[in-house]
């Protein structure tokens, strides 16, 4: 049976629809918790940092950024969320089958 070997927050911008999909786009800081919510470590700080200079994370980003990381830091020391029971135990149903792409799936979209 697997086990939860962490949680991990991604930290990036809203996911938009498009002509071909959905784009994402990831802003370079991830939090990442123990299994028992116990401790945390952020990770790639030094890469959001050098996006800040870049220019590539805004100062309204920023700002929601913080607020992000305190939202989340909160709802990891309150266990809520996320991170409120069942949810470090729930499994998928084995009886699920598993998900099969389309036959195109793997085709170029024409530029």
């Amino acid at each position: 049976m697997n086990r939860l070997s962490r949680w991990y927050v991604n930290f990036q911008r809203p996911y938009r629809r498009t002509p071909r999909g959905i784009d994402t786009f990831d802003l370079l800081l991830d939090l990442v918790v123990t299994p028992d919510l116990s401790s945390y470590t952020w990770k790639d700080e030094d890469e959001y940092l050098h996006g800040r200079r870049l220019g590539v994370v805004t100062d309204a980003e920023h700002r929601r950024v913080q607020q992000a990381r305190d939202e989340a830091l909160a709802m990891v020391e309150e266990r809520r969320g996320p991170f409120a029971a069942p949810w470090p135990d729930w499994r998928t149903d084995p009886s699920w089958p598993a998900p099969v792409l389309p036959d195109d799936a793997l085709a170029a979209w024409p530029m």
